[in-house]
């Protein structure tokens, strides 16, 4: 009995063995899968490419959304600009918040995220004379020159993209928050609760020529858009 037993396990191992040296030598052969369907969804998944799709163009299951769609519970922040500038923003976009009901509180929310984001660079009061700000120098208030009748959709791209010495906050900020922030500023461009401070005021305390003087990059400073 034990000597069958020996000769059993010594052909168990020959055939493993074999069974190993045969699926090694192809190395296009991913061997046998059980239960496939556990492993690869049926119905196509974006995320997951087994086989061409002879459904889409490309053979791919994800598609690009087609052009001025919008996502589920993002109604109101379709960005699909003519031309991505800041420029074209301020005519093509409009703030989806001010249609709602709940305007005050998106208002006092704007002003919070001001606060946090905003003001170091701008001031409390919109004025350019944040910590920050000062530093910096030639940072434009938001009630003097062509800054106090910039658009809300122009204001908006500027948060979200940047435009010359102000970074992005677009990673900062969803949607929702940059409108807020948006509603906020505009009241302060109306003077609503700031100090007006002119172009020429704020030369004489930058102790230069904002136009001009950029001390970090040399640059002039682009004073006709919000510098959030």
């Amino acid at each position: 009995m034990k000597r069958f037993t020996n000769i059993g396990l010594k052909a168990s191992a020959v055939l493993f063995s074999s069974a190993i040296l045969f699926a090694c030598s192809d190395e296009q052969n991913p061997g046998l899968e059980y239960a496939p369907d556990m492993y690869h969804s049926i119905p196509l998944d974006p995320y997951s490419q087994i086989k061409e799709n002879k459904f889409n163009p490309g053979g791919l299951n994800m598609r690009e959304p087609a052009k001025g769609s919008v996502a589920r519970g993002k109604q109101g922040y379709n960005l699909y600009l003519s031309t991505d500038t800041a420029e074209v923003a301020g005519v093509e976009l409009t703030n989806p918040l001010r249609a709602q009901q709940n305007v005050e509180a998106h208002l006092a929310e704007g002003k919070v995220l001001y606060s946090r984001f905003c003001a170091p660079c701008h001031g409390e009061q919109g004025d350019g004379q944040g910590l920050v700000g000062v530093k910096y120098k030639g940072v434009p208030a938001f009630q003097a020159g062509r800054v106090a009748e910039l658009p809300e959709g122009h204001i908006y791209h500027v948060i979200a993209e940047g435009r010359g010495r102000m970074m992005p906050y677009g990673s900062q900020l969803n949607p929702m928050e940059r409108w807020q922030v948006v509603m906020y500023v505009q009241q302060l461009q109306q003077g609503e609760g700031a100090t007006v401070v002119t172009d020429e005021e704020t030369e004489n305390e930058a102790g230069g020529n904002p136009d001009t003087d950029n001390p970090v990059t040399g640059d002039a400073p682009a004073n006709d858009t919000p510098q959030n």
